[in-house]
């Protein structure tokens, strides 16, 4: 199998070290990884492409590139540039950090993911949640190393792709803040909400005078109802949730077509 693994916290960031064990487990010893990921850290770009100036890319080893550039250009650049063939299957992640909730709009980790998706090759974004249980551990990504494998493994052999479809399935998979030890079962999910203000912004005035603005988020550990993302893995559980790139409100079409008529 050959997989391209790319992330959005960076080219050495440790949450990628870990999805480059997992894929290299799931490639088996006949198999190749392809690693294409972010020269720099890309947190928050979401689905941004580079569109508007050129990506410089930098060969780094063998089957390892760095691109100063989002995750989705990344995909971009492994796909129609980098690798000699389209991969079986791409993996986007492990993110430090939850991408459940809101914060899946915002994420270069889905992002990453999407891109492949749109591109029609199966894709999973993986996410290692953090908290009081994990953070302190020798290795906080230990939930997601000991079970990534597994998961993946599940959703290539049961799960529905939809490979023919206009906008073709992803997921997008969360590890609890917890050791592996005490990581429960997978529990398929809805994408929730934290009641919280969600990202805010702070100002700061810079030693010369000048003003400057920081991105703050919010409480991170907040209940978002059953069935949801964040709730599944506060309840220690792996959540996977299928997404696509189709952003329509289709509940609400009728109601539209009514007001508008």
């Amino acid at each position: 199998m050959r997989i391209l693994i790319t992330n959005d916290d960076g080219i050495n960031a440790p949450g990628l070290k870990t999805l480059e064990a997992i894929a290299t487990e799931i490639a088996g010893p006949n198999g190749e990884v392809w690693v294409v990921a972010p020269a720099f850290e890309q947190s928050g770009v979401a689905h941004c492409i580079s569109y508007a100036h050129p990506t410089m890319i930098s060969e780094l080893a063998e089957r390892r590139w760095a691109a100063e550039g989002s995750p989705a250009d990344c995909v971009l650049a492994g796909l129609h540039d980098i690798l000699p063939e389209r991969p079986d299957l791409l993996l986007s992640g492990v993110n430090r950090g939850n991408n459940a909730g809101e914060n899946v709009m915002y994420s270069g980790t889905i992002g990453g993911a999407m891109e492949g998706a749109l591109q029609g090759v199966p894709s999973i974004a993986m996410s290692q949640f953090f908290g009081p249980g994990n953070a302190r551990l020798d290795d906080p990504f230990e939930s997601a190393a000991m079970h990534g494998a597994g998961v993946v493994r599940k959703l290539l052999d049961h799960a529905p792709w939809d490979g023919s479809a206009d906008y073709s399935l992803f997921y997008n998979v969360n590890f609890p803040p917890l050791p592996a030890s005490k990581t429960g079962d997978i529990t398929v999910t809805r994408q929730g909400r934290r009641p919280t203000a969600g990202f805010g912004i702070e100002g700061q005035i810079s030693p010369t005078g000048r003003r400057f603005l920081w991105v703050r988020g919010s409480e991170q550990s907040v209940e978002t109802g059953e069935g949801t993302d964040v709730s599944a893995n506060l309840a220690g559980a792996i959540s996977v949730t299928p997404m696509r790139a189709d952003l329509t409100a289709d509940d609400r079409l009728e109601a539209v077509e009514r007001a508008l008529a």
